[in-house]
């Protein structure tokens, strides 16, 4: 037992996966883009058979959950924010998992935190202040979240303003005309800005999937703001009236796939609003369909009864809960996007 704990004793410090390389980008290849086509019946039926054949029960679902845990973004995006409640926020991303459940679980000196907190500009100030010291980086939404119809230069404000505030992370929204028009100049030109704006940030472009109709537009618009130097892409603003599905997690990710065979640069996916627990661990394993890091993120104050009920009853299996959870090759650095 003492052995497997040393094994996995190396923890990469929380925000870690603010450390990935940044995506470059490419020049935009209309070809390869307008080569995307998605069999809409195959993909259908590839999603239905995911739950069914990578479920995670009993110990194993206790290291998921707990490794979900490590991928939110820690949200608060509502019309009625405070600064308060933002701090509050903050505390829950520092220990998001009950001491002695951690402890129970072998877990308690890991540094379990989440992936992030993500705020509206106003907010960013006082969430670095919050979170000073812990290493989770800050995100904030910008350019006219969550439509993104406000002038391009106002967008380009709105980044650099928050970056100076000390965001590390920028969710951009993307103008959903130009995937519906079939503009894909104008949207690799308007994602390099952003791009450029965000400095040494890293720019997540929310397609707002539920906005753009089809799977094609969906592939289409993730290889184009992964060309244009998107850093992850991201399903949803979590504000339409579909945000994230199995099924656009699993177009946007053979996209990903695709991408990195003929650049070499690994993409991440960014699930935007799930539910925690049934779907949260039915979707980790998804990213094998396209070799990348998936994270998921969930507006507003992070759900005890998420993680809790699930290992009420499964603090004997510390030692099953860090083999699974971290095993000798995984660390828990932050699985994101």
């Amino acid at each position: 037992m003492e052995d497997l704990a040393l094994k996995s004793a190396a923890v990469h410090p929380a925000g870690a996966g603010h450390n990935w390389p940044r995506n470059d980008g490419i020049e935009l290849d209309l070809s390869w883009v307008l080569d995307q086509r998605v069999n809409l019946s195959a993909a259908e039926r590839r999603v239905q058979t995911l739950p069914g054949r990578r479920t995670v029960k009993k110990d194993a679902q206790a290291a998921w959950l707990l490794k979900a845990v490590t991928c939110i973004d820690l949200t608060t995006l509502n019309g009625d924010d405070t600064t308060e409640r933002v701090k509050r926020l903050c505390a829950k991303a520092r220990q998001p998992v009950r001491q002695d459940i951690l402890d129970a679980l072998g877990m308690g000196d890991r540094g379990i935190t989440t992936g992030a907190i993500c705020v509206y500009h106003r907010f960013v100030s006082t969430a670095v202040e919050a979170l000073e010291g812990s290493g989770i980086p800050v995100a904030a939404v910008s350019t006219g979240f969550p439509a993104g119809l406000v002038p391009h230069d106002v967008k380009l404000r709105e980044i650099k303003a928050s970056v100076a505030d000390g965001a590390r992370e920028i969710d951009i929204v993307i103008t959903r005309e130009h995937v519906l028009t079939g503009n894909w100049q104008a949207l690799y030109d308007e994602m390099r800005d952003f791009r450029a704006a965000c400095g040494d940030a890293h720019v997540k472009a929310i397609l707002a999937t539920g906005d753009l109709k089809t799977l094609r537009n969906v592939a289409r618009a993730s290889l184009v703001c992964m060309m244009a130097g998107a850093d992850f892409i991201k399903t949803s603003t979590g504000k339409e009236g579909v945000n994230a599905t199995l099924l656009v997690t699993l177009a946007m990710l053979r996209m990903i796939r695709a991408y990195e065979e003929r650049t070499g640069n690994q993409g991440r996916l960014q699930a935007g609003r799930r539910h925690f627990r049934r779907e949260g661990c039915a979707e980790l394993p998804v990213p094998d369909e396209g070799r990348a890091w998936a994270g998921m993120a969930r507006t507003g104050p992070f759900p005890r009864r998420g993680i809790e009920p699930a290992r009420r009853h499964r603090a004997p299996a510390r030692t099953s809960c860090q083999r699974r959870l971290f095993g000798p090759q995984q660390t828990p650095d932050r699985i994101i996007r």
